[in-house]
């Protein structure tokens, strides 16, 4: 809660977005929610902060809400955690401190800004080995750890692989 005599108006929203910063989505722990791409926005004069799932059937959505409540508590802001579906998540809300965290942690990142994500027959785009950097790399799976992954493989390290699917 907000100390005794501070209002909403004295909060700064900077500050708001740096607790927000250490808050860190419950499947990717390394990820803060907002490199993430997840919170949509902070709005002091509504006394709200938006979320936006990675999808809208995400078992993770509840946990995330909490975790952001608790974390703003826990700094003394008394702000509402509202969940916004639209418009949907996408991975380009993804930053690139956030695509940098994935590749250290083996995870391939998804093109910034993908210009074929909605092509339903195409072959997916090239995915980078996010361990050696090759392009020589297949998909094994369509599905990974979440269903917002899919598993692949390097044919030059021959390391097995997740990458973030365009979205």
């Amino acid at each position: 809660m907000v100390r005794p005599g501070a209002g909403i108006a004295s909060l700064n929203e900077a500050r708001v977005w740096r607790v927000l910063a250490e808050v860190g989505d419950p499947e990717l722990p390394f990820l803060s929610v907002v490199d993430l791409g997840i919170v949509r926005a902070v709005s002091l004069a509504e006394g709200v902060v938006r979320i936006t799932p990675t999808y809208s059937g995400c078992p993770a959505t509840e946990v995330i809400g909490l975790a952001v409540a608790n974390k703003l508590a826990e700094a003394g802001i008394d702000l509402r955690v509202k969940t916004q579906l639209s418009p949907a998540w996408t991975t380009d809300w993804i930053t690139e401190k956030g695509r940098e965290a994935l590749r250290a942690h083996g995870i391939a990142p998804p093109p910034a800004a993908s210009s074929d994500k909605h092509a339903l027959f195409a072959e997916p785009p090239a995915v980078a080995c996010p361990r050696c950097g090759s392009l020589e790399t297949e998909r094994v799976s369509a599905f990974g750890a979440t269903a917002c992954k899919a598993m692949h493989r390097c044919q030059s390290c021959s390391e097995p692989f997740e990458a973030f699917k365009c979205l």
